[in-house]
């Protein structure tokens, strides 16, 4: 009884997993196919010169991959729209820090990056059921 229930244990936390890695390929897909798209009609930003926009811009490709690959799979619009603000939400704290000079570009780039990975974690987590789930 106890390998049973080891066996359905390891097997949902191995779709957890695996749906997480969907989710990050998800958001690279996402992130470097609209990116390109972007850059190829001309609306293509600086991170250099314009760190705000182009950061946005690259939070809303990488949300539109993962809403699209979250909606193919099943989940609610809920848990699509929590997933995206994980793009969004290391900016709040980093936008001023790059305002008043504390930060530049590039280390606004390199923090909201690390930052969205645990916050998709945390996002995964809130709602267990549904990513451990078979879909």
């Amino acid at each position: 009884m106890t390998t049973t229930t080891s066996t359905k244990t390891n097997r949902r936390w191995g779709r957890f997993a695996l749906h997480y890695l969907e989710m990050i390929i998800a958001m690279f897909v996402g992130m470097f196919a609209l990116g390109m798209l972007q850059s190829a009609v001309g609306l293509g930003l600086s991170y250099d010169e314009q760190p705000e926009p182009a950061y946005l811009a690259m939070a809303f490709n990488m949300s539109v991959g993962m809403a699209v690959w979250m909606r193919i799979r099943g989940h609610s619009w809920a848990s699509t729209l929590e997933m995206g603000a994980a793009m969004f939400v290391p900016i709040v704290p980093l936008f001023p820090m790059l305002w008043l000079g504390l930060i530049d570009g590039d280390v606004l780039m390199m923090v909201s990056h690390v930052a969205m990975f645990p916050l998709m974690l945390a996002a995964m987590l809130r709602r267990l059921d549904e990513y451990a789930a078979c879909h």
